[in-house]
């Protein structure tokens, strides 16, 4: 924080080293003026001279002018260039200061007035070849002195990188830019969670003002409510200037990662905040603890902290149902709609919920990217999404607030693999969990073939895709007797089911039948004859088509060997092998290997489980 009160003469800068972004090319500073016009703020990669002019600058930099052309127009220049010029956004006064707030983030700039940042926005614009580079802030005036006081830079560490400015509502494509970073961190899922928004200005809805300093620490109603009794409706802002940052840090610590650290003596204070705010979890541990150092205060070393961990209920890791945060409450606001501030459309059906952003986002990162990325869906109380199904995406909506499926999912198929569906496109690692458990334990046998085409293709799903060829694998027999579902899956699909270690089968010339069956995308279920007979009058690029290389890879998992005397002789004998090249080898070689009394050997049940190949 600058001095009290700081003059700028007229074509001069005021520059200091603690008035910097914490990370470059992104940052927020908020401050009070006083001037008649053209309050003027620079940011630099480098810190620039007192008598720094930004006219005379042609280094990289952005300037924005609040109140400039005598408090008429909002000016935003880049390196020198004029890129905004607009009208009708009078932001100063010269009767008294007035508060304000400029928030960069990769070129994208925010400007609001008012005393709480990210509140009030009046003007945003995006650059579409940022510098994220600058770093540095710089007070300056135009042509007449402008006094500062409370110049505050805030960190936006927090703050989720933004899609590309073209993210397709409906399916969440990213242009080619997106960085590789930001793609790795829409699968870690795991490590995600309400703990991402601890004191974040993202999605913040209010404040505490701590200390004589008055600190602003951000927070989310929804959470608060749901955690304790907080005075949420009679303002803004909840003043607490007897309290030190520290202590309200363990408190909102506790709430949003479900465990916080205190010094042993900041015990008492601590319950009495806690007790303050209702927060009884945490309540209750501090006077255990207390109780436990009066039984024994060897227990604890004076001076050293405390760990008090919430007692974790489920596997669901910085996520609400292991938090201290009452999943009856929050529900409840969900009903109520208390504190919501997005109301959720989809194309074509309507609305279909009104939602808290900071409870869709602690599940989601996408949901979390689509109120953060600062487009018109995180400023808009309404968002529109496309090719959603409505009563999937209601279940969804309801496991986000409460953890839980409910049986009317549970008991449609349909509608579960629906839910999967929705849970990988908006990233919902639990929910995802929680529909490949359900899908397993109740879908039938008919329904294994459908759900692996529709899952095959789906990275998050590979679990449930080696668990369902596992399962196909070792009932081979029903799956290409039953229907022709199994050729609708993709060619390494059914590769990797034809060369499954568990692959059981009662003779290899099912084996063969179901290759040529996939080969011809067959409608029909039918024997290697029927093949033998139509291959007369065609040729193997006909029937087979893009898949003739894939059937000649395939056969070679046949178990030729195992095959009757008789059925290979049919073979040697047949119309297919002399257009199939590498079946007449493998038929051969199985001839030959029988001669030396090495074929299939007899069982009582007549099934052969087949051994890894090779």
């Amino acid at each position: 924080m600058v001095e009290k009160f700081l003059t700028v003469p007229p074509f001069e800068c005021a520059w200091r080293e603690d008035l910097k972004f914490q990370e470059a090319g992104r940052g927020c500073v908020a401050f009070d003026a006083f001037a008649c016009n053209d309050v003027t703020l620079v940011f630099r990669e480098n810190v620039g001279s007192q008598g720094y002019h930004y006219k005379r600058d042609s280094s990289p930099h952005y300037t924005v002018i609040l109140g400039s052309h005598r408090n008429r127009r909002l000016k935003i220049e880049v390196n020198g260039e004029t890129v905004v010029d607009v009208v009708g956004v009078g932001l100063c006064c010269s009767n008294s200061f007035q508060s304000y707030w400029i928030s960069i983030y990769d070129g994208f700039i925010s400007i609001g007035n008012g005393k709480y940042p990210f509140q009030d926005v009046v003007f945003q614009w995006s650059d579409s070849r940022p510098n994220c580079n600058v770093q540095y802030i710089g007070l300056s005036s135009w042509d007449k002195h402008v006094k500062y006081r409370n110049v505050n830079v805030l960190s936006l560490k927090h703050t989720l990188m933004p899609l590309s400015k073209h993210m397709l509502f409906g399916d969440y494509q990213v242009e080619d830019d997106v960085t590789a970073a930001d793609k790795q961190l829409h699968m870690d899922y795991d490590k995600w969670g309400l703990n991402n928004f601890l004191e974040s200005w993202d999605l913040s809805d209010m404040l505490f003002i701590v200390g004589p300093e008055e600190r602003p620490v951000p927070a989310h109603k929804p959470i608060l409510a749901a955690s304790g009794n907080f005075p949420l409706c009679s303002s803004f802002a909840i003043t607490l200037p007897t309290v030190s940052y520290p202590l309200l840090h363990a408190l909102l610590h506790y709430i949003y990662t479900g465990w916080t650290q205190i010094p042993q003596e900041q015990l008492d204070s601590l319950r009495a905040l806690s007790l303050q705010f209702q927060v009884m979890p945490l309540v209750k541990q501090c006077e255990e603890v207390m109780e436990r150092i009066k039984v024994d205060n060897k227990l604890f070393d004076t001076g050293k902290n405390v760990e008090l961990t919430y007692p974790c209920i489920g596997p669901h890791c910085s996520t609400l149902p292991s938090l201290p945060v009452s999943i009856q409450r929050l529900v409840q606001l969900k009903l109520s709609g208390q504190y919501s501030d997005v109301n959720i459309y989809i194309e074509s059906y309507g609305f279909v919920a009104r939602v808290h952003r900071i409870v869709l986002s602690l599940w989601s990162i996408p949901f979390a990217k689509m109120f953060t990325n600062g487009m018109s869906e995180s400023m808009s109380s309404e968002v529109t999404l496309r090719d959603v199904p409505p009563e999937a995406f209601k279940a969804m909506i309801d496991f986000l607030y409460d953890g839980q499926l409910n049986e009317k999912i549970i008991d449609s198929g349909s509608l579960l693999l629906q839910l999967l569906l929705l849970a990988d496109r908006f990233g919902v690692a639990f929910l995802h969990q929680e529909c490949c458990k359900m899908l397993l334990e109740c879908l039938s046998q008919d329904s294994l073939c459908p759900l692996l085409h529709v899952v095959s293709s789906i990275p998050s799903c590979r679990l449930l895709k080696e668990t369902l060829q596992r399962r196909i694998a070792m009932n081979f027999d029903y799956f290409i007797s039953a229907s022709t579902d199994f050729v609708l899956l993709d060619d390494t699909t059914f590769f990797n089911i034809i060369k499954h270690p568990d692959l059981t089968v009662t003779s290899e010339e099912k084996v063969l039948n179901a290759i040529l069956m996939f080969g011809m995308n067959a409608n029909e279920l039918f024997a290697w004859e029927v093949v033998d007979q139509l291959i007369i009058n065609s040729k193997p690029e006909l029937l087979f088509g893009e898949r003739l290389q894939l059937v000649s890879d395939l056969l070679s998992f046949v178990r030729f060997p195992l095959l009757q005397h008789s059925l290979l002789d049919k073979l040697q004998n047949s119309h297919i092998i002399r257009h199939i090249p590498v079946l007449q080898s493998l038929v051969q070689e199985a001839i030959n290997f029988a001669k030396h009394g090495l074929g299939r050997p007899e069982n009582e049940n007549n099934i052969w489980v087949r051994p890894p190949y090779g």
